[in-house]
């Protein structure tokens, strides 16, 4: 598994190469989780990596877990259609932001507002006028 980290504009974009298993999983995850930078955008691009085992399902899962703490977002990009499937059944799917290339990536995670970032809220609650 190689792992490589870098920038388009203000996203850190960390590119995998390789099978993402029981094998490389734990590495991956050592040399991932405390790069994970806090109040960002993140870009996991999965292009180069043609399998996915449950232990690397389970990296996926705890580099989500770690930018929630962070107040990061995670964007996911070059999912074959079988590791989409796999993430659609096991719901994991639905904790990314998906894109097909990494512009449309670049595009969405812009647009999307950090998960922990203040967002002004309209109270719809009226007074019942009881004291």
């Amino acid at each position: 598994m190689q792992i490589r980290e870098y920038k388009i504009d203000s996203i850190l974009v960390i590119r995998l190469t390789g099978d993402l298993d029981s094998r490389s999983a734990p590495a991956a995850q050592e040399q991932i989780l405390p790069s994970l930078p806090a109040d960002e955008r993140i870009l996991l691009d999965l292009t180069g990596v043609p399998f996915v085992s449950s232990a690397g399902l389970r990296t996926m899962l705890l580099i989500y877990r770690q930018a929630q703490i962070m107040n990061s977002s995670v964007a996911l990009v070059g999912l074959s259609s079988e590791l989409r499937d796999v993430l659609t059944a096991t719901g994991f799917l639905g904790f990314f932001v998906v894109a097909d290339s990494l512009a449309e990536a670049v595009e969405l995670l812009n647009t999307t507002a950090l998960p922990n970032a203040e967002v002004p809220v309209k109270s719809s609650l009226k007074r019942s006028g009881a004291a």
